[in-house]
């Protein structure tokens, strides 16, 4: 089994890279070390376009043309990227109401998205409303706690993909929220939800020790936070095994850094979410020593202005 990860975290500006004091720069040049930046977003909601000039609290930021030139000048630095979302692609806009999430599917698809896992939204038009889009996608929707088996859905998702990165394996897995009282069961159907730390728990472990994955990230449409017993990102991260990253969604949380949860081998995992209607971007960069133990470099969530 490959050696744990030992995470450190250093939050950043939008506008510089803060590095870790102790984590000596030059590394980065040494061909023992690979860097991978992530990228993502959450509860996206068809914002197509910048909020307008109009006095809100959002006015002017956000839009897919700004996100699309900002993952340009990202790639352009970096050469190890992973672009992610984390449900709630549809919903929010006239561009929904009109297309039916045609239009977000090809922007995403257009700006190089590697993977998306699927939101309560995403059913707004129904099961076979979100079948119909599938086409226009060049990405996999991920899920592993969602049972489509009676539906049409069965088999267009798949509870986790794996990339490569410079030789470094990452493995990809995705949970949904209950959908019983939260959407109308006419548009989810006979989908039936899974306890999602149980079928989070059995594919990292696949990931790890079949996969030998060198790092496992959560895409949860869960939620960061509850007063109550419901299943958040908190829980199922302390509850999880072999999960480095969750990158969240559901609640619109604009988290200023990275909460670090220890899970239940005692082992760090790092949460993150940016709020809704893309008006944040969210990095994050890890470094992998040649025995794949990685540190966490730095963390940014960059506002799309």
């Amino acid at each position: 089994m490959l050696p744990r990860r030992n995470f450190l975290r250093q939050t950043a500006t939008a506008t510089s890279l803060l590095g870790f004091g102790a984590f000596p720069w030059k590394a980065m040049a040494s061909p023992q070390i690979t860097k991978l930046t992530i990228l993502h977003t959450n509860d996206v909601h068809s914002r197509i376009d910048p909020f307008p000039m109009d006095g809100s609290r959002n006015q002017g930021l956000g839009g897919v043309a700004r996100r699309s030139q900002l993952i340009r000048e990202i790639r352009v630095q970096e050469p190890n990227v992973l672009l992610l979302d984390s449900g709630d692609i549809f919903q929010g806009t006239p561009y929904f109401n009109f297309f039916g999430g045609e239009l977000e599917i090809k922007l995403m698809s257009e700006m190089g998205y590697d993977a998306t896992t699927i939101g309560n939204h995403d059913f707004d038009a129904g099961i076979e409303g979100l079948v119909s889009q599938l086409p226009h996608a060049t990405f996999p929707f991920i899920n592993c706690n969602y049972d489509f088996d009676q539906t049409l859905l069965r088999g267009l998702t798949k509870p986790y993909q794996i990339f490569d990165k410079a030789g470094v394996k990452i493995g990809i897995l995705g949970v949904g929220i209950e959908l019983v009282g939260l959407v109308p069961e006419k548009l989810f159907g006979a989908t039936r939800y899974l306890d999602p730390v149980v079928e989070a728990n059995r594919i990292a472990d696949h990931l790890r020790n079949e996969e030998k994955c060198d790092y496992i990230i959560c895409l949860s449409h869960l939620g960061y936070k509850y007063e109550s017993e419901k299943i958040d990102d908190i829980k199922f991260a302390r509850n999880s095994r072999n999960i480095d990253l969750v990158l969240g969604g559901h609640t619109h949380t604009f988290m200023q850094a990275p909460e670090l949860v220890s899970n239940r081998e005692n082992k760090q995992v790092m949460i993150n979410q940016v709020g809704w209607a893309g008006i944040i971007l969210g990095r994050i960069d890890v470094l992998f020593e040649k025995n794949r133990k990685n540190r966490c470099l730095t963390c940014q969530n960059l506002t799309v202005r």
